[in-house]
Order: C-alpha cells, then sequence, then structure tokens
C-alpha cells in the first residue's frame, strides 16, 4: 500500500511541513522548522509567558524528573513554568491545538504511540545556560521526542546567545549543530539519542520546551 493509498483510507490529508519533519527524523535524528508559529501567535505566547513570570509564577528549573528533582545552578540556570492543556485558554489554548495536530498525524503515518506530553514555559535571564546533557533519565525513559519552540523578540540577533547546539554523528566523528533561538522556529530531535545543550545567554531568552512521550 502508497503513502497516499493509506491516507485514503484513513480519510487523511498529506501535510507538507510533518513530512519534511518525518524526513529530517528519520535521516539525521533532528528537524528544524522555521516559523512554525505564525507571528500572532509567538507574540500572543510571548505576552502569556511574561505575565506568568512578572507575576512570580515560575520556578527555578531542576535537573532529574518529578520524582528525583534536583537544583544545580551550575548544569542549568532557566526559571520554567509548567503549561496544564486542562487549564490552557487562549493562546496556549491554539498552542496544544497545533501539538494535537502534531502528534495525530505522527502516530497515524509512523506509528510512533505517543500518549502523553508534558510542555513548560522557559526563561533563561542574561547569564544563564544549560550544560550538555540527554533527556532521558535511568528511571523513566518514556520521553521519545524533545521540542522547542522559541518565543523571543523579533529583532533576536546571533550575538545574544541561547544558542541550541546538538551533538550528532557517529563512528567517533561528532558534529556540533549550532542553532539560533528566532521566533517562531521549532526544533525537534529525538530524546534518547541527542545530547545537547544551550549556550549563554546574553539577553533574556524565551521559549516552551516539552517532551512527546508513550505510556
Amino acid at each position: 500500500m502508497t503513502v497516499n493509498e493509506l491516507f485514503e483510507q484513513l480519510d487523511f490529508k498529506e501535510n507538507p511541513l510533518y513530512e519534511k519533519m518525518i524526513a529530517d527524523l528519520m535521516e539525521r535524528q533532528y528537524s528544524i522548522i522555521e516559523n512554525f508559529f505564525p507571528e500572532e501567535e509567538v507574540v500572543a505566547l510571548r505576552k502569556s509567558l511574561l505575565e506568568k513570570y512578572e507575576e512570580d509564577c515560575f520556578k527555578k528549573a531542576a535537573i532529574g524528573n518529578r520524582n528525583s528533582e534536583v537544583i544545580e545552578k551550575e548544569i542549568r540556570g532557566d526559571f520554567i513554568f509548567w503549561l496544564n492543556e486542562g487549564d490552557a485558554e487562549g493562546a496556549e489554548h491554539q498552542f496544544f491545538c497545533r501539538i494535537n495536530d502534531m502528534i495525530d498525524y505522527l502516530n497515524k503515518t509512523c506509528f510512533m504511540g505517543i500518549r502523553q506530553k508534558e510542555f513548560h514555559y522557559a526563561v533563561y535571564p542574561k547569564g544563564t545556560f544549560y550544560k550538555r546533557h540527554l533527556d532521558t533519565f535511568q528511571n523513566d525513559d518514556r520521553r521519545k521526542l524533545s521540542v522547542v519552540f522559541y518565543l523571543n523578540e523579533e529583532d533576536w540577533k546571533p550575538e545574544y546567545g541561547g544558542e541550541l547546539v546538538i551533538y550528532t554523528g557517529s563512528d567517533g566523528k561528532e558534529e556540533e549543530v549550532t542553532i539560533y533561538p528566532f521566533p517562531g522556529k521549532m526544533v525537534i530531535f529525538e530524546s534518547q539519542l541527542l545530547e545537547h545543550e544551550v549556550k549563554p545567554v546574553e539577553r533574556q531568552r524565551l521559549s516552551i520546551t516539552g517532551w512527546l512521550k508513550t505510556s
């Protein structure tokens, strides 16, 4: 059965954006999608993030999962606010609609078995960073895909720092992929395979970070 025949059987339309993402993941374990969010949605999400940050709703990020969190400033310096889909309104509701559409596509076309998700806003104040790490835990391997959406201001420049560096390669030939956090961009990569880090920031850095998980 061809892909088109499968789509017809499922009453499903091919999405070129998701297909590019899937092809990238299969080829190199990561994908970068420019302007995944339209500008107006980036602005609305940034506004929601900043309102919650100014209301002191964020907490210092820790390392480890929720069962074994440890705050370690020498490893990561961001502050986070967990998003609850059940309470989501406005821009955050639209965000989860887009995520659910992407998950539905991945499950129908790639049989990925994504059943859970978790996302949080993240703020990196000036001078903070997140050292090289892997997005999986010894006591929990359900994270399959890591996802980052950038909500920085429209005038963000490379010299502001905060770039994401993904380490790829095999057979001892490691390569570094540097990704600048321009607004609207999405980065998605395999949680259990690719180590990565966030370089020190010279200007407050805003994003949504999360994981697509099996049950």
